[in-house]
C-alpha cells in the first residue's frame, strides 16, 4: 500500500556535520551548452506556492570550478509563514545536460556549499533548497510554533515538499538559462540527503532519472528514538562503561568475527551476523589512562543490550542495534545522539528542555510507538513500494558502511526487504535498486574500510548506458586499501591469496 499521508500546508558534533558524498568523477559528457551571461529568470511556482523573489548572483572562475551563475529563488506556502530558499547553479561553460540535486544533513534540508559546487566543477546545473529551515544542523527549535505545537508546514517542507519543488524549480531555471531542457537529472545525498532521495523515489518518482541515496536515514520515525537507546540502557541500568571499557569491547568482537570472510584484516564484513558474547570480557582487566579497570558483568550487560537493539516493556526487540565492530561513542556519550535528542525533546515531548535522562524503558517503548504512529507516514521514508519509479525507468543506488554508528545499516536492510517483499525478490528489485554494504566504513564515509570512489558515475552509466553495476569499487582515504563492494544479496569474499588490501583479492560470492 503507498503511503501518501502528509501534514497539510496552511491553504541527518563533527560526525554529523556535511555528509553528503561529493566526489563525483564523471563519465563521458554530452556536448557542452555555453551561457555568457547571469540574470534572473522568469520562475512559476510550483503547485501550492507563490514565488517572493528570483535573484541571480554572478560566481567568478576559482581554480578548476568554472565561473558559474547561482539564481536564488525564494517562495512561500499559503499562509504558513515560510520563506523557502531554493539555488539553481548553472556553470556558464561545460555544462552536460545533466542536473543534479544534493541533499542535507541532521535538520538541514540542504548544502550551499562545496557539493553544490562541485556538481558545478562536474558539469552539472546544481539545485539544494533550505526547506526554510536553519542550516544548522542540528537545531529543531523551527518545528515549534510560539504556542508549543508543531509547525506542520515547515515539517512537511523538511520531510517531503521542498526537495521535490528543489526538482521542479531546478529543472525549469536550467532549461529557461540555457534554452534547452535537462537531458538528465540526478539526486546525490547521504543520512538525510540519503532519506530525501528515498522519499523522491517513492513520492515524486519522475523527479529524478539516477537517485544516489547513502546511509540513508528511513525508517526515520523509528531510527530517530531508537538511537537514544544506548542512553536509557546506561541510564536506567546505572552503568555507565567508560569509552576505554567501550573499546575493548569493540576490539573483542572485531577479533572474534574479522575472519569470518577467509582473511583476518581488522574489518568485520557482516557485523549482523558476529555472534561475539559480550560477557567473554567479563573479568578483563583494560587499561584505561593511568589506571587498570577490571570489566563487570553490568558493564557487559550493557553492551550487549545496545548491541541487540532496543526492546519495548516486554522485552520485544523494537529495531536493530549498534553494530558489534562500530564505535560507541557517538550514541554513549552524554547527553546522547544529538539527532535523537532533538526528535524525542522537539517532536515528541515539544518539550526543548526535557531531561531525556530521565526516561524508563517503558517510557522509552511509548516514545518509540508515539513516533510512529505520527510521524511515519510523514517523514518515514518507509513505503517499499517503488514500482512507479521503477515504471518510470528510474534507477537507485545506495552503500551503507557497516561500521555506520549513527544510522545502523540494519534499518536500510530491513527497507530493502520489505521492497523485495512487495516487488518480488531480490533479482527483480536488483533490475533497479541496487544496495551495496561497505565492510568496515562508518556513516557516509571514514572507518577502517573501503567507500565508493564514483558511485555517481556509475549511477549515470547505468541511467545513461544501461550498465547496472556489478561492483562498486571502493578505496579508504589515502588509497592504501582498495575493494570491490558486492550488489546484496551478494557478499565479498577473499580468494584465499594475494594482497588483503588490494580489491582483485576479493570476489563477490552468494551469500
Amino acid at each position: 500500500m503507498r503511503r501518501k499521508k502528509m501534514f497539510l500546508a496552511a491553504a541527518p558534533l563533527a560526525a554529523l556535520l556535511p555528509l553528503v558524498l561529493t566526489s563525483v568523477t564523471q563519465t563521458a559528457p554530452a556536448e557542452a551548452a555555453t551561457s555568457s551571461s547571469c540574470a534572473a529568470v522568469p520562475v512559476p511556482a510550483p503547485a501550492g506556492a507563490r514565488i517572493e523573489s528570483v535573484q541571480a548572483a554572478a560566481k567568478p572562475a576559482k581554480a578548476d570550478v568554472p565561473a558559474y551563475c547561482e539564481i536564488t529563488v525564494t517562495l512561500t506556502h499559503g499562509s504558513a509563514g515560510d520563506h523557502v530558499k531554493v539555488a539553481v547553479a548553472l556553470p556558464l561553460t561545460g555544462w552536460t545536460g545533466r542536473l543534479q540535486a544534493v541533499g542535507g544533513s541532521a535538520y538541514t534540508a540542504g548544502d550551499f556549499g562545496a557539493p553544490l559546487v562541485q556538481a558545478v566543477k562536474d558539469g552539472y546545473s546544481g539545485v539544494t533548497t533550505d526547506a526554510g529551515v536553519p542550516l544548522t544542523f542540528l537545531d529543531t527549535s523551527w518545528a515549534l510554533t510560539d504556542n508549543g505545537e508543531i509547525n506542520k508546514p515547515l515539517v512537511t517542507n523538511f520531510a517531503t515538499r521542498s526537495v521535490h519543488e528543489a526538482a521542479v524549480i531546478g529543472k525549469d531555471v536550467t532549461r529557461k538559462f540555457y534554452q534547452r531542457a535537462v537531458s538528465y537529472s540526478y539526486w546525490n545525498g547521504c543520512s538525510t540527503g540519503g532519506r530525501q532521495g528515498y522519499s523522491e523515489a517513492q513520492r515524486y518518482p519522475g523527479d529524478f532519472d539516477g537517485v544516489l541515496a547513502n546511509a540513508p536515514a528511513v525508517h526515520w520515525a523509528e531510527f530517530a528514538v531508537a538511537t537514544l537507546w544506548p542512553q536509557v540502557v546506561m541510564n536506567q541500568d546505572k552503568t555507565f562503561p567508560s569509552d576505554c571499557v567501550f573499546s575493548a569491547f569493540r576490539q573483542a568482537a572485531i577479533e572474534a568475527c574479522d575472519g569470518r570472510d577467509g582473511v583476518t584484516n581488522g574489518i568485520v564484513d557482516r557485523p549482523d551476523e558476529c555472534g561475539y558474547d559480550p560477557r567473554s570480557l567479563i573479568g578483563t582487566k583494560v587499561r584505561c589512562g593511568d589506571e587498570e579497570v577490571v570489566v563487570t558483568a553490568a558493564d557487559a550487560e550493557v553492551v550487549r543490550k545496545i548491541w541487540a537493539g532496543p526492546t519495548d516493556e516486554h522485552g520485544r526487540r523494537l529495531w536493530p542495534g549498534l553494530p558489534k565492530s562500530a564505535e560507541f561513542g557517538p550514541v554513549t556519550n552524554a547527553p546522547g545522539f544529538p539527532v535523537a535528542l532533538g526528535w524525542v525533546r522537539t517532536f515528541l515531548k515539544k518539550q526543548p528542555g526535557f531531561d531525556a535522562s530521565k526516561i524508563t524503558y517503558r517510557q522509552f517503548a511509548e516514545l518509540f510507538r508515539q513516533s510512529v504512529r505520527e510521524y511515519d507516514d510523514v517523514i518515514g521514508t518507509s513505503d517499499p513500494d517503488l514500482s512507479d519509479f521503477r515504471r518510470a525507468g528510474g534507477k537507485l543506488i545506495t552503500f551503507v558502511g557497516t561500521d555506520d554508528q549513527l544510522i545502523p545499516p540494519g534499518g536500510t536492510l530491513r527497507y530493502r526487504h520489505e521492497v523485495e517483499r512487495e516487488l518480488g525478490g531480490p533479482k527483480r528489485v536488483n533490475e533497479f535498486y541496487r544496495l551495496f554494504f561497505a565492510p568496515g566504513v562508518t556513516h557516509c564515509a571514514g572507518g577502517a574500510g573501503a567507500a565508493p570512489t564514483n558511485a555517481l558515475g556509475a549511477l549515470v552509466d547505468w541511467v545513461e548506458h544501461g550498465k547496472a553495476p556489478s561492483t562498486l569499487p571502493a578505496a579508504n582515504g589515502d588509497k592504501t586499501l582498495t575493494r570491490d563492494l558486492c550488489p546484496y544479496p551478494q557478499i565479498s569474499r577473499y580468494r584465499g591469496h594475494g594482497d588483503p588490501a588490494v580489491a582483485t583479492s576479493y570476489r563477490c560470492a552468494a551469500h
